[in-house]
């Protein structure tokens, strides 16, 4: 299973970016979504979660407040609206699920994720 990943670009500081995470091969609607991230020189974070309800919803707290998830499940696909982007949030960005019980609601373990989106790379220059 893949997942597309798009939406990223280079902005300056305080600009906003939509990523979208979509499916050919799987349908998305019973499990969640992550969003994760990897800074150069840095591990992977996660970055927010919602479940395939919409129903459960989790943000990092460095994201609080600037980020919304969303999913629309008629079209397959996740999205991840950020605002008032920073330098600090320069990272490629993956969208993961999988058809797996510990994702029925939002998981922050990476590991529990199977399938994942190639990354998008997300640039903030001050």
């Amino acid at each position: 299973v893949q997942l597309q990943a798009s939406g990223g670009g280079s902005v300056q500081t305080g600009g906003s970016l939509t990523l979208s995470c979509a499916s050919s091969e799987f349908i998305l609607d019973g499990y969640a979504i992550g969003w994760f991230r990897q800074a150069p020189g840095k591990e992977r974070e996660v970055v927010s979660c919602i479940s395939g309800g919409s129903t459960d919803i989790y943000y990092a707290e460095f994201v609080k407040g600037r980020f919304t998830i969303s999913r629309d499940n008629a079209k397959n696909t996740a999205y991840l609206q950020m605002n008032s982007l920073k330098p600090e949030d320069t990272a490629v960005y993956y969208c993961a699920t999988a058809n797996v019980s510990p994702l029925i609601l939002c998981n922050k373990d990476s590991a529990i994720y199977i399938w994942w989106g190639q990354g998008t790379q997300v640039t903030v220059s001050s």
